[in-house]
């Protein structure tokens, strides 16, 4: 008989080699009467209370009939093994369904894109994946040209590309997302050549360096399921008629014909965003977050977090995350936080300073940096449609470009002097490149959003004490926090005004992160391979308001 026993705690220093034994004690069976030990999930407990330990969910085979105690007061609880049941992952076409006349295509070769495209192969329809940047080894070298000397390629950079924004990233791959399809999502990626830890770590990492080849191989896999993968390969226009999807143009010039279309474009392609508003897609505006980064030595993080143990070899760099109410009734809270590593500059327009975090899998920077953000309600945006967040956005990058000093520079203030408002201290080494210039940064912001994070970060001080220090340093500006827009979509996944498009991703503004991203590109491409049932699905053939 197997079971799931959940709650196992390792103190700082002891190897999982000690499972099997702690288990024994645990439930008071003989040496040696725990066998086949599997780790399931492990996570730290590192409460300031007390010691920093390893919680572990473990699956364990015992013979039948042999007895065992369990003691509530230890927090560890036995269930019976669930039923073996094979891991879910996308099916293949219903029977009797048939593939499209025309290949279906996909837009956009980040998460959502990459696994919708997956997702479409697997069912028998390889389809043709577009992606407007370059291809990762390519994309490596603009990215790189760009942070060291300034010089930015509107067509390559760290959000457009192969493997998208999340390429240059922590690669975190928590989700509050409760899908069937995660585990497999993670597996995927593992095959792919993520490390192998990401299927238990329960708040797993892939880092930046590994993520360049694991989205490389879900390329190679693609193709040889019989797909297609053009870079430097733009939607430059889409075709509609008679209210449904029937071309798209790629780089101006050739027209691809498909009725079926996966878009996943990311949230940076703002062009893009007006090319479907122009071609009558449906679109609103929604909520979204702006602020600043906060870069602070790790070693305060860590000293913070776990106190007297900051240092222990066994532990990872320290992370948090935190939330605060300001005036208002706005929320002030962390965002992507990265234990040891950068904070990266990603502007995605000419005359605009954008940044973000990003961390290597061993996360050996000796900087820790997060967003601090408050959130943007619709109310505060001047009148200007459903792309109104666009152009709110893009007017604070460029104040942020003018304010480092219109080279890409960034605008960075210590935290401490953002606080009081004083200027002209001198600022101290940072990880952002090309570099940072002193500056007031409350007057790059919009006054309600610099106000709001000075409450915040008061309140981020009195819970978490030492995090208002000199050693901080603020970094401006984080306005790519999530999607101002959402490309409507109705409960068949098609835009109501559009039949036949399928949005979906962070750029559709239905998703944030890798996980829940890639989980909505592979809902997409279910869809999509629905209309094709031998029922004959409305959503094949329908008409907008059918």
């Amino acid at each position: 008989m197997r079971y799931r026993i959940n709650g196992i705690a390792l103190a700082l220093g002891e190897g999982e080699a000690l499972l099997p034994l702690r288990v024994a004690s645990l439930l008071g069976l003989p040496k040696g009467a725990a066998t086949d030990l599997q780790v399931m999930r492990r996570s730290l407990d590192a409460r300031r209370a007390r010691p920093p330990r390893f919680i572990y969910q473990v699956s364990i085979g015992l013979p039948d009939g042999i007895p065992f105690v369990v003691n509530a007061s230890t927090g560890v609880t036995v269930t019976e093994e669930p039923r073996q049941e094979e891991e879910a992952s996308p099916g293949p076409l219903r029977t009797g369904a048939a593939p499209p006349a025309e290949r279906p295509v996909v837009v956009g070769c980040g998460p959502a894109g990459l696994f919708a495209a997956l997702t479409l192969a697997l069912k028998g329809m390889p389809p043709l994946l577009l992606e407007r940047g370059k291809k990762v080894s390519e994309r490596i070298v603009d990215v790189q040209t760009f942070w060291e000397k300034g010089r930015l390629n509107p067509e390559s950079h760290v959000h457009f590309g192969e493997g998208g924004a999340g390429t240059f990233s922590d690669g975190k791959l928590t989700s509050r997302v409760k899908n069937p399809y995660t585990a497999w999502v993670k597996r995927v990626m593992a095959d792919m050549g993520a490390p192998a830890e990401i299927m238990v770590e329960a708040h797993a990492h892939i880092g930046t360096d590994r993520l360049r080849a694991v989205v490389v191989n879900l390329r190679n896999r693609l193709i040889e399921l019989g797909g297609e993968v053009r870079f430097e390969a733009k939607m430059t226009d889409l075709c509609v008629r008679d209210g449904r999807v029937a071309a798209v143009v790629v780089n101006g010039a050739e027209e691809i014909r498909t009725s079926h279309l996966a878009l996943a474009i990311g949230q940076s392609a703002d062009d893009t965003y007006r090319q479907l508003a122009a071609s009558g897609v449906a679109l609103a505006a929604k909520p979204f977050a702006v602020g600043l980064r906060v870069e602070h030595p790790q070693e305060a993080i860590n000293r913070i977090q776990y106190g007297q143990w900051a240092g222990h070899r066994d532990l990872p760099p320290a992370d948090y995350f935190l939330t605060a109410k300001a005036a208002q009734d706005r929320s002030v809270y962390s965002f992507c936080m990265c234990p040891g590593g950068q904070v990266i500059g990603c502007s995605a327009e000419a005359g605009g300073v954008v940044t973000n975090g990003m961390s290597c899998f061993r996360r050996d920077s000796p900087y820790a940096n997060s967003a601090l953000v408050v959130n943007v309600r619709a109310e505060d945006l001047a009148e200007g449609g459903p792309l109104a967040g666009l152009d709110f956005r893009r007017r604070i990058e460029a104040r942020a470009f003018a304010a480092g000093g219109g080279d890409y520079f960034a605008p960075a203030q210590r935290l401490t002097d953002f606080l009081t408002g004083r200027t002209g201290a001198s600022l101290g080494r940072c990880s952002f490149l090309p570099g940072v210039r002193e500056t007031d940064l409350r007057e790059v912001l919009p006054s309600f959003i610099g106000v709001a994070l000075q409450e915040g970060v008061k309140a981020f001080g009195r819970k978490m004490p030492g995090f208002v220090t000199d050693e901080a340093l603020l970094i401006g500006v984080e306005t790519r926090t999530s999607s101002p827009v959402r490309i409507l979509r109705d409960e068949e996944g098609q835009n109501p005004a559009v039949g036949g498009l399928f949005p979906c991703g962070e750029g559709a503004g239905y998703a944030g992160g890798i996980i829940s991203s890639a989980l909505d590109g592979i809902r997409a491409a279910e869809r999509l391979a629905e209309a094709f049932s031998p029922a004959g699905h409305r959503g094949s053939n329908r008409r907008p308001g059918e």
